[in-house]
């Protein structure tokens, strides 16, 4: 079996969670000999096609981008002639230009959608989209929801219950790298190993400047991993409160990374906004036995972390209660211990790759028959 990923961005040019969940498939499912190949945007002078591990991706030119949507005439091309050799279409929402080339290409392949998310932020220009993007969930055969949690609380999918699945995000713990003692000792030399980690792209949703404000007037050491469009922003702000104990790390590699993780006290997640789906980098904390502090947002934040169990859920945007959940953590290191072994229990439970695969593929499978007998 043949599938082609459509999205907008994929490895190795950006590094995100939709990014990280197309690669886990097309990983996952390799072990049960299906073959991926992956359609993808790319704004370097590389185009053409590469391997990733062992699936095709297929990058073709950026032409530009409004309102975060990007745009290509060459993907179409590109997508007409692909689809034409494959068995089935995986799509991943949202992206709007997407849903244009699902209908000028006519195709006829069976088509799964994996809905990352609804559309929060661009609210005057989603009202021209929801008749385009409605006549597209209505038109693909099935639509996958990535935790029950947002399923049960996103108003786009209430409309389209009886095609809906849900299928928890899945990652594989022997596709992080180990890592070398020298690296750790490396890091504990410079930031400790007791200290709270953010891990993710700096975005306006992630709630990051609540995770500052809540850290104004103690000494909790906090350490920030990642970059993004409100970075400078952010240690503008941090700068403001005084705070003398934020490590701004920028991007850092996987390596680098793991290292920290593992050296961490706790994960900490203050993403205020629905536009935070379900939290990759909070699972992979609890992938590594870390307790969690995140907030009650209605998505997959609150399925990947279960209050006082896995470690802690607090109110959305409010600093006081975060404070005080980290203290709790801090101050009570053998229960933030027994919370860690909790959360990855609970991954290994639900959240693995291959058992993401291998709903994947039966999924898959359902639809080759369901097309063949109608």
């Amino acid at each position: 079996m043949r599938i082609l990923h459509f999205y907008k961005t994929y490895f190795p040019d950006t590094v995100g969670g939709v990014e990280q969940v197309i690669y886990q498939i097309a990983r996952g499912v390799s072990a049960y000999n299906l073959e991926t190949e992956i359609l993808t945007l790319t704004k370097t002078k590389t185009e053409g096609t590469l391997f990733i591990d062992n699936h095709l991706v297929h990058r073709v030119k950026l032409d530009f981008q409004v309102a975060s949507t990007s745009f290509s005439v060459s993907a179409l091309l590109k997508f007409v002639q692909l689809a034409k050799q494959v068995d089935l279409i995986h799509y991943h929402f949202p992206w709007p230009f997407m849903d244009v080339v699902h209908f000028l290409s006519l195709v006829k392949k069976p088509a799964v959608v994996t809905y990352h998310s609804d559309i929060i932020r661009q609210k005057f220009l989603f009202n021209l989209y929801r008749p385009l993007m409605h006549c597209f969930l209505a038109h693909v055969d099935r639509i996958v929801a990535t935790s029950p949690n947002y399923f049960a609380t996103s108003r786009v999918l209430d409309r389209y219950q009886t095609k809906t699945q849900v299928i928890p995000i899945g990652l594989d713990k022997t596709s992080y790298p180990e890592i070398r003692s020298e690296l750790l000792r490396r890091w504990q030399a410079r930031v400790g190993n007791r200290f709270f980690l953010f891990v993710g792209m700096i975005r306006y949703y992630k709630g990051l400047h609540i995770l500052l404000d809540a850290v104004q007037g103690t000494d909790f050491p906090v350490v920030i991993l990642g970059s993004g469009p409100v970075e400078k922003e952010l240690i503008e702000h941090a700068e403001r409160l005084g705070l003398g104990n934020i490590y701004f790390l920028g991007a850092l590699c996987d390596e680098d990374k793991v290292a920290l993780i593992k050296l961490s006290l706790a994960i900490v997640f203050p993403s205020h906004l629905r536009s935070e789906a379900f939290g990759i980098s909070l699972l992979e904390g609890a992938m590594f036995g870390k307790p969690m502090i995140s907030s009650e947002i209605g998505t997959g934040t609150s399925y990947i972390n279960i209050d006082n169990e896995t470690g802690l859920v607090v109110p959305p945007s409010d600093p006081r209660a975060f404070r005080e959940a980290m203290a709790f953590i801090w101050q009570n290191p053998e229960i933030a211990a027994k919370m860690g072994k909790n959360a990855e229990a609970r991954y290994w439970q639900l959240f693995t790759s291959e058992q993401m695969a291998v709903n994947y593929i039966n999924l898959y499978k359902q639809l080759l028959v369901e097309k063949t007998t109608h």
